[in-house]
């Protein structure tokens, strides 16, 4: 049987083509915009950001000569002896022996420190870890009140995921910060995993409750028949088959809460968000600060998109995706 005719626009490495040139001119006339804009760009300052180099002198602090005694470096005048904060990996200014006066740089060093957007990437990344462990814990245990037999279990998982699917996400932190961590006096990082794990939990369970409810019902029954209970079924039989289906939705999830955590630099959280608002106060770099922030958050979320694309393969291939 012949291939069915394929026209001149479904050609791919002439689509790919066609979408290159697209983002080509779409960036050459946001090029233009900029460039008539009175803004003086600063992307010289961009390496600092994340590791800037601090030197660090050592002054003296009296009158009197460099002495060195037992690897120890002193300033020895006729009163006494003062201890000097030095070792070798200070490039001195003056030999041992030589006079020094108060106020001179006697050494100094360089000493490479982490940026400020990677300090706020570490704070992101160790928020986002913790409520998405929460969001799953939640996610499954709801899941399942929804869909048991007892008629209180259903009625407590609905208004939870009622209310929280409800209200935004911000008042949502704003309430667990200014009264739940007040009340139960909670650390603000605590108070935003759990505005965001209560929040996203209720989007995970609904995704695992029509993934649980999309497995055949004739596997329960079938393992009903072999005498295993409806605890162990749920768990190896059913559960696992749910989480292969809702994989590419949970991957969604997970990857939107990444960049929800954001919203708890509204609490005083120096996460990426609020670095990037501390670097523009202080640098007046808004659209440098901005677009670099934007691309660290980019490269978070298509990791995460490309190791969820890889699990699903990787179970596509073993026939469980299905």
């Amino acid at each position: 049987m012949s291939k069915k005719h394929q026209s001149l626009a479904q050609n791919k490495n002439l689509g790919h083509l066609i979408a290159l040139m697209f983002y080509v001119v779409v960036g050459y006339f946001l090029y233009i915009a900029a460039s008539n804009m009175n803004y003086v760009w600063k992307w010289n300052s961009i390496p600092d950001y994340f590791v800037y180099t601090e030197t660090k002198a050592v002054e003296a602090s009296v009158d009197g000569k460099l002495v060195l005694e037992n690897g120890i470096y002193y300033i020895q005048n006729n009163k006494d002896k003062t201890q000097l904060a030095l070792d070798d990996t200070y490039k001195f200014s003056y030999n041992v022996g030589e006079d020094v006066y108060e106020g001179d740089t006697i050494a100094k060093k360089s000493i490479s420190k982490t940026g400020p957007v990677l300090n706020g990437l570490w704070v992101t990344l160790k928020i986002s870890f913790f409520a998405a462990i929460l969001t799953l814990f939640i996610g499954i245990i709801v899941s399942l009140m929804r869909l048991s037999s007892y008629q209180f279990l259903k009625d407590i998982a609905t208004v939870y995921i009622t209310i929280v699917r409800g209200t935004p996400l911000l008042v949502q932190i704003f309430l667990f910060y200014f009264i739940v961590a007040n009340i139960f006096e909670l650390d603000r990082f605590v108070a935003g995993v759990l505005a965001l794990g209560i929040f996203f939990g209720a989007y995970v369970a609904e995704v695992l409750r029509g993934a649980i409810q999309s497995i055949d019902k004739g596997q329960l029954e079938a393992s009903k028949s072999l005498g295993i209970s409806n605890f162990q079924a749920m768990r190896y039989i059913i559960l696992p088959q749910a989480f292969k289906r809702a994989l590419p939705t949970l991957v969604g999830e997970m990857i939107a809460l990444v960049k929800d955590s954001s919203l708890v630099s509204v609490i005083s959280i120096t996460d990426l968000t609020k670095v990037g608002k501390e670097i523009v106060a202080n640098t007046f770099s808004p659209f440098e600060t901005w677009i670099v922030v934007a691309l660290v958050y980019l490269t978070i979320t298509s990791s995460m998109s490309y190791i969820g694309h890889i699990i699903e393969k990787k179970m596509a291939s073993k026939g469980g995706m299905s």
